[in-house]
């Protein structure tokens, strides 16, 4: 049996354990010695960027909110699909995920905190879109698990109703908030459309076409005309 090595520990605000790890080549970040996310299985978080970002690969002053750094694929697809003139603003609560990943986790995606579009803020996403003034055009939600949060207890606040409210101020007309999860959530999905957002659901395959266990997107949609 191929041994596990540890490259980085880490800690959340509430007290929560990370710990970076890598196996046969496999890098994993665990949470109380519990698996939250691998770089075996990253499409879902990938296909998070498209579905938020895929209206704005034309638009040259796009401001886009990324909450999660995680192993940074979601981060890299954003940047892929956004012009040079855009701006990414990264939300990340723990340095040291930031860190791992101006380190060992830099070349999973191609070292995405090395472009200059990007700003990282190590805070609470939550807010961070409280206070920010100029708005965003998406912002794409990958923290903890979902909406069913498990690593940090402050996580559960930014799926509850003034967390929703938050996203939906902090966009701009035609904005998308694309929020990733573990599971599907029914009161989740209302929440949004309570909020106000046109809102569509997405549940795919976490290695997509190769399989693995299922995932699910929300994609909400704030209008382009405000009551």
């Amino acid at each position: 049996m191929k041994p596990w090595t540890l490259l980085g520990e880490s800690q959340t605000p509430d007290g929560t354990r990370l710990t970076l790890m890598e196996h046969d080549r496999d890098l994993v970040i665990l949470a109380n010695g519990k698996m939250l996310m691998s770089s075996r299985m990253h499409g879902s978080e990938e296909e998070l960027a498209a579905l938020a970002c895929k209206h704005l690969t034309t638009t040259e002053s796009s401001r886009v909110l990324v909450g999660g750094l995680g192993l940074g694929y979601t981060l890299r697809a954003t940047l892929d699909l956004l012009p040079p003139t855009a701006s990414v603003v990264v939300g990340e609560l723990v340095a040291g995920v930031v860190e791992w990943n101006r380190g060992p986790l830099g070349p999973l995606a191609n070292h995405p905190l090395d472009d200059r579009r990007v700003k990282v803020i190590i805070d609470d996403v939550g807010k961070t879109m409280r206070l920010d003034r100029e708005g965003f055009d998406a912002i794409l939600l990958d923290v903890d698990n979902g909406p069913d949060a498990f690593t940090a207890t402050g996580n559960a606040a930014l799926y509850a109703n003034d967390g929703v409210l938050s996203a939906h101020r902090a966009l701009r007309p035609d904005g998308v908030l694309a929020v990733w999860s573990a599971w599907e959530d029914r009161k989740f999905e209302q929440r949004l459309r309570w909020a106000g957002f046109t809102v569509n659901v997405h549940r795919m395959r976490a290695r997509l076409k190769r399989g693995g266990p299922r995932h699910t997107i929300f994609v909400g949609k704030r209008a382009s005309v405000q009551a």
